[in-house]
């Protein structure tokens, strides 16, 4: 393959010139092939020279692991290593499916180019002025018509193809022959002298920092798909060095560095290019300048853009934001929307109505208006927490379609954590949204899309989000957000410039922090909040009971001091030694199941739980079980004891089951269900979150929680209102929870987890502990220990990809913590940044396939530190070493090369004698053997399944009342009214009370007696607890659950009617609202009457509503004579009562 710039290589580097002349020849036909020939260019450049100079290979190095081993990067100048690191990532991104274009191949070309130059002067000792000039690579045809085009291009990449297979061929033998040379360590000296070459070769190609920025800043701005011409040169789409008026210069002109052109050849935005030394924030005040320049002359004001090539900001002044940090360049479709539309249409969002068939409940108007006068301050983020049930994705769905309305937004990205959530998502949307597109993003997305909602789980749009330019989208809403933390997927946050908004159900007091930092949440409260208890109270979720049922070996575990005599009876019986027995109880259902403790679980299930609307069997339930296994032996009990069901009403649905989402849309009841008679679900973690099935009527905790989030979450799956689910006008008034683990009572005696923290990643702790090596080889003046642990610390800090998010926002740190006489100096200051600011970083290292070996090297350095420490854990550390060492599988042969090192490893001498120095010798050639130790894992232990009876008499249960009082209130007034009304027309005693007429207490027990004993678990004590905080005899209690006769009421005020006949409607109106509240709720305080819905006919309530005061003083007569007795009349009562017994 006969290249346009590259046949000075080809006497002695054949294979560069080959892949520089397929680069040039898929350029246009081709650009993504063309990037990854590049890319095969920059690796065999780098082996080429690893070759050359004997320079030593980390095992099984990636091309990654070449540019950042410490001999190359000691000997290569930076911008030599800038220009390779450039090839390697956008020839990684074409060969992953990124978008490639014409232009970045060519400037790429121009950069393999320099390369070749470099190397022809470094290695050649050739003279820079014989080498030829770079040729453009230039199209051809560009006259023809555009089918004879397509068919050359065929015709190219047809011939092309034929070639491939010599160029793999060359490839290979000479990776051979690189693979046959020998490597030797360098001295100190020799890297000092081709380290000064490289630079010298360098300068004499006047290769500089400036141009490697540029193409940097090129290079972003090609990537979100601009046309941009090589060097200097400029494009329709991408202007360089224009020229501005109206600057405060002499000449009254000034020079933008870039101007990125509309296709009316209006300015959409200027770009500020400052040195890489400079903080950006210099450029602002002239990217302004030239802004305001541009609009003068346009009549269109251009976004602001200033960067280093490193940090890019970015002002859109116009729309009254101030600057942000970002980390690209948008692409032209995402300026137009901007600059073209959302300036000129975008409509104030407090002028626009929230449409009502998708929200029409008072708090999700609020939660809205609260997000909508957010954006409207100027934030860009926002935290929504709902109670589960309470419709978070509608509130959503709403804010999306009331901000596409008002022109604020074009793309919505909603994100979730499952596939399930993403489904039930989709649904949603296209329920309100139908006239929206959808899709769901699995893989790249075109630039040129037309959807506008966007639907993602998290895991899938964390692989490609790179791929979309930061403007992309402009509202992202985050179903769930309290589980961002807790893994990687932040940086998909950080990266798109956009609206945000998340979502979560858990209750506000276990948000965590990083959650509230995540959306710009000041003083840890978020944009809207609305709880479990005041849903409940309000009628939006179903209130619950709780059961607590426990068994002994719950409680105790199974231990032998507590086993009876029946009891190791039955274990001696199975084999078992009972004497062996020691269980704690939290070891129950995960390292030893016994079959009875889990039949009561079931037993219990089936017979107290609420039933269905045939009152045959229970409604539907899940049972939260521990594992895995332990779902299995529920369900294989459950068949057991209930064969009449034939294995179809009670299944497990978790993870290890293929058909797990054939089996939720079974007992949800979907329409493509397979199986209607699922009932009771057995669930893992599957349907702990996010499953929406409002006919669930129990849940089991058959495991102990202890996660609030989860527990909340756990509790969401049976709070969705059901209507009709017993029959016409028969709806779901309570669920119920039967807890056998405690939950209840360790959440509510304060029980709170430690801040989730993420965990830290392998890197991160070589790296940590690398630091404390070098601190304390300081601190015992160790100095060669310390250079050999700061020298480890610059390169770990050199390794770090600055292509991450991440550490592309604390680039400018790692680079002067990483600077050697920085880490020479290794002043506290730097230390303490060492530890905060870079080891975090660590987590975006590229391991694969090197964890052994670095696994070691968290081994080693902890050894080293005890030794300077003289501790006695060096003796429990041995012990792990030859434990590694004795598991390397000496039959193969680069362990065998080892040998010697290992044998002395092994020797006593070697650990009576140890020093750092002699663990860093060893470690070195021990680390790149430590991935062929024999990992054959042994097979799991079977958990131990027995069958011993529980002691019936040791089972605990009960009805707990928890500290949430308006479900409390809630859950029991449904089950106790409903039992109530079945007799009020044939008991005396309700119908006095409904009357309001005065009973005994005798009258009272007679009703307990007949009627309350009739609903399970119910009785006067538990009565009299659950309305407790009322204060008030049981008749008034009751009275609030049945009210009063509306004829009692009404006789009451027709007096008072009849004596001011001259009432206004203001006033009626007040008076109605008064008889109703009296005969829905029983009784009325004076105090109530300045509340709501009283105020909404006078804010000042009846002052406001009637002008004389006596006509209000006849009014609390009347009001007085429904209200519950104070508790000094009921001591009065209770003492005039006893005075009558003496």
């Amino acid at each position: 393959m006969k290249s346009h710039n590259f046949e000075f290589l080809r006497s002695d580097w054949k294979e560069l010139a080959e892949l520089g002349g397929f680069a040039e020849a898929y350029a246009y036909a081709d650009p993504a092939s063309a990037l990854v020939k590049l890319r095969l260019f920059a690796e065999n450049l780098t082996k080429d020279i690893y070759r050359d100079l004997q320079l030593p290979k980390p095992h099984q190095a990636s091309f990654i692991d070449l540019l950042n081993n410490e001999s190359f990067s000691a000997i290569v100048p930076k911008v030599v290593l800038d220009k390779l690191h450039a090839l390697r990532i956008h020839g990684n991104k074409a060969a992953h499916g990124d978008p490639a274009s014409s232009k970045n191949a060519l400037w790429l070309i121009n950069e393999a180019f320099d390369l070749g130059r470099w190397i022809f002067v470094q290695f050649r000792k050739g003279k820079p002025s014989e080498l030829p000039s770079f040729t453009q690579v230039l199209q051809a045809g560009t006259d023809e018509t555009k089918g004879r085009l397509k068919r050359e291009k065929r015709e190219v990449l047809e011939k092309l193809a034929g070639q491939e297979a010599q160029m793999e061929k060359l490839l290979l033998e000479l990776e051979e022959a690189r693979l046959a040379a020998s490597a030797a360590e360098k001295k100190a000296s020799e890297i000092e002298a081709l380290a000064s070459s490289g630079a010298e070769s360098a300068n004499l190609l006047k290769f500089n920092e400036a141009t490697t920025r540029t193409r940097i800043i090129d290079s972003l701005i090609a990537t979100a798909g601009w046309n941009i011409g090589a060097g200097q040169a400029s494009t329709s789409e991408v202007g360089k060095e224009i020229e501005v008026p109206h600057q405060p210069t002499a000449s009254g002109i000034g020079y933008a560095d870039y101007v990125l052109w509309d296709d009316d050849g209006s300015p959409l935005a200027v770009i500020e290019a400052k040195k890489t030394s400079v903080d950006p924030e210099q450029g602002r005040q002239q990217a302004k300048l030239y802004a305001d320049g541009l609009e003068k002359t346009h009549g269109q004001r251009p976004v602001i853009f200033y960067t280093n090539g490193y940090d890019i900001w970015m002002w859109d002044d116009a729309g009254g934001y101030p600057p942000r940090k970002i980390f690209g360049y948008y692409s032209k479709d995402s300026l137009q929307y901007l600059v073209k539309y959302q300036r000129k249409s975008r409509k104030p969002l407090d002028s626009l109505e929230v449409r009502e068939d998708i929200v029409n409940r008072l708090y999700q108007i609020e939660a809205i208006k609260r997000v909508s006068e957010r954006f409207t301050d100027n934030h860009r983020k926002s935290l929504v927490v709902q109670a589960t049930g309470t419709g978070k994705t509608r509130v959503a769905i709403a804010l999306a379609e009331l901000l596409i309305r008002a022109g604020w937004v074009k793309r919505v990205l909603f994100l979730c954590d499952r596939r399930e959530l993403r489904k039930q998502a989709k649904n949603a949307f296209g329920d309100f949204l139908a006239s929206e597109p959808i899709r769901v993003v699995s893989g790249r997305v075109n630039s040129s899309a037309t959807e506008r909602v966007f639907l993602s789980t998290y895991p899938a749009m964390h692989k490609v989000f790179q791929s979309f330019d930061v403007g992309f989208f402009d509202l992202i809403i985050a179903d769930e957000s309290h589980r961002s933390i807790y893994n990687v997927y932040g940086d998909i946050f950080h990266y798109f410039d956009s609206l945000q908004i998340g979502l979560t159900a858990t209750p506000v007091d276990f948000v965590t922090r990083s959650t509230f930092d995540l959306f710009n949440c000041e003083g840890q409260l978020p944009t809207a909040n609305y709880e479990l208890e005041e849903a409940v109270s309000d009628g939006f979720l179903t209130p619950f009971e709780v059961f607590e049922h426990t068994t002994q070996f719950m409680r105790e575990g199974i231990r032998l001091e507590t086993l009876t005599a029946e009891q190791i009876k039955e274990l001696e019986d199975q084999g078992e030694d009972p004497s062996q027995y020691d269980f704690a109880s939290e070891q129950i259902n995960s390292v030893i199941y016994n079959k009875d403790t889990n039949r009561a679980i079931l037993r219990n299930l089936m017979e107290n739980g609420l039933r269905d609307s045939t009152s045959q069997s229970p409604g539907k339930s899940i049972i939260f079980a521990r594992n895995h296994q332990h779902a299995v032996l529920l369900r294989q009990l459950f068949d057991e004891m209930y064969p009449q069901y034939g294995g179809r009403f009670c299944q497990v649905i978790d993870n290890y089951d293929p058909r797990a989402e054939q089996l939720i849309d079974d007992f949800k009841g979907n329409d493509d269900g397979k199986n209607d008679e699922l009932t009771i679900a057995i669930s893992v973690d599957m349907l702990d979150t996010g499953i929406d099935i409002p006919e669930i009527l129990n849940l089991v905790f058959a495991k102990p929680i202890k996660s609030p989030v989860k527990f909340w979450q756990m509790i969401g799956r049976g709070t969705r209102l059901c209507n009709d689910l017993f029959g016409p006008g028969q709806h779901k008034t309570v669920f119920r929870i039967f807890d056998h683990w405690g939950n209840f009572e360790r959440f509510e005696t304060g029980y709170r987890p430690a801040e989730p923290t993420q965990s830290k990643s392998l890197m991160q702790l070589v790296f940590e502990e690398r630091v404390n090596l070098a601190e304390l080889a300081l601190q015992k003046s160790e100095i060669p220990a310390f250079e050999a642990a700061v020298a480890l610390i610059g390169k770990d800090i050199n390794d770090l990809p600055e292509e991450s998010v991440s550490v592309r926002e604390k680039w400018r740190e790692k680079r002067a913590l990483a600077a050697p006489a920085t880490l020479n100096a290794f002043a506290p200051a730097t230390v303490v940044a060492l530890r905060q600011i870079i080891a975090p970083l660590m987590q975006w290292r590229n391991i694969r396939g090197h964890g052994d070996a670095y696994s070691f090297d968290l081994l080693v350095a902890r050894i080293e530190i005890a030794v300077l420490r003289t501790s006695n854990s060096v003796d429990d550390l041995k012990i792990e070493m030859l434990d590694r060492l004795a598991a390397l599988q000496m039959h193969l042969n680069p362990v065998r090369e080892k040998a010697e090192v290992i044998k002395t490893v092994k020797s006593d001498v070697f650990w009576n004698s140890l020093s750092v120095k002699k663990l860093e010798e060893i470690r070195k050639p021990l680390r790149e053997i430590m991935h062929h130790r024999d990992k054959a894992k042994n097979p799991p232990v079977p958990a131990k399944i027995i069958d011993i009876t529980e002691t019936a008499s040791a089972v605990q249960t009960g009805r707990r009342k928890i500290n949430l009082e308006a479900v409390n209130m809630k859950a029991y007034r449904q089950v106790v009214e409903e039992e109530l009304r079945k007799h009020f027309d044939d008991n005396p005693t309700l119908q006095k009370i409904g009357q309001g007429e005065a009973v005994s207490e005798a009258d009272i027990q007679k009703l307990v007696s007949l009627i309350l004993v009739q609903t399970p678990g119910a009785n006067k004590e538990i009565l009299k607890e659950f309305f407790s905080e009322t204060a008030v005899p049981l008749d008034f209690a009751i009275r609030s659950i049945i009210g009063l006769a509306p004829e009692a009421v009404e006789a009451k005020f027709a007096e008072f009617a009849l004596k001011h006949p001259a009432l206004k409607a203001k006033q009626t109106r007040f008076l109605a609202l008064l008889k109703n509240h009296i005969v829905r709720y029983g009784s009325i305080t004076r105090d109530k009457l300045y509340e709501q819905p009283f105020t909404v006919v006078d804010i000042d309530g009846p002052d406001g509503v009637f002008d004389n005061s006596e006509e209000i003083d006849e009014l609390m007569i009347i009001i007085d004579q429904f209200a519950p007795p104070t508790s000094s009349d009921s001591e009065q009562k209770e003492s005039s009562e006893r005075t009558k017994d003496q």
